[in-house]
């Protein structure tokens, strides 16, 4: 009983504290998330303006609440490289546990913020959404390997494009473009391991396909 009492009153503070880290969110900020989301729901054509507005508030809402995570444990973790006194082990590990934490809080905030977005879309119009906060890297990712490499077979293509929906999973929680990105580089390094494998020599198919696009593009020029 004293257990469940103590967890009560954790998730009490833990909700308290993230309720005073968002009042004093900057106001530009505030009005940067809004506009970000903006921007996203635009492209995905509800022609409702209610359903805009509440799509609205959930997505400029994460990433706000994502802020409220990510950013007591980026001080946090700078507060631990300064501290001269601890030696790196002991850095690297509080560093480490700072980091899991927050994938913790992160990755429950994933969660809840589909279950938030499923109540207003299709899996269709999330998807898109997914796509908006990650800058449409998958999209544009998947066309470029299809491109580059023509005779893909289906079992291949159908890797790709996990490995990269996993991706961004990923990077919709990232802090910042350099984190998304990072994500996208990380599987991108796994699905050209996985290429190799299957014996493809991606510095050859890299080379004629930057070739094949410069003439496509010397093409429409000419025309």
């Amino acid at each position: 009983m004293k257990s469940i009492k103590n967890i009560s009153v954790l998730m009490m503070l833990l909700v308290f504290f993230t309720s005073i880290a968002q009042q004093n969110l900057d106001p530009e900020y505030i009005k940067v998330t809004n506009e970000r989301a903006a921007k996203i729901v635009a492209k995905l054509e509800l022609k409702n303006p209610e359903k805009e507005k509440a799509v609205t508030d959930i997505i400029a809402q994460q990433f706000r609440d994502l802020t409220a995570i990510q950013d007591p444990r980026d001080a946090e973790i700078k507060k631990v490289k300064e501290d001269t006194a601890l030696a790196k082990e002991k850095q690297n590990e509080k560093i480490d546990n700072l980091k899991s934490n927050a994938d913790q809080s992160i990755e429950k905030l994933h969660k809840a913020y589909l279950k938030k977005l499923a109540k207003q879309l299709t899996e269709d119009k999330i998807t898109e959404v997914k796509d908006g906060m990650t800058y449409g890297v998958l999209p544009i990712t998947v066309a470029g390997y299809n491109d580059m490499l023509p005779n893909l077979t289906s079992a291949q293509k159908d890797y790709i494009y996990n490995a990269l929906v996993e991706a961004r999973e990923h990077a919709m929680d990232g802090g910042s473009s350099k984190e998304k990105h990072g994500w996208f580089g990380k599987y991108k390094g796994r699905i050209n391991n996985y290429l190799s494998k299957e014996g493809y020599d991606l510095n050859k198919e890299s080379t004629d396909w930057h070739k094949r696009v410069e003439e496509r593009e010397k093409e429409k020029g000419n025309k």
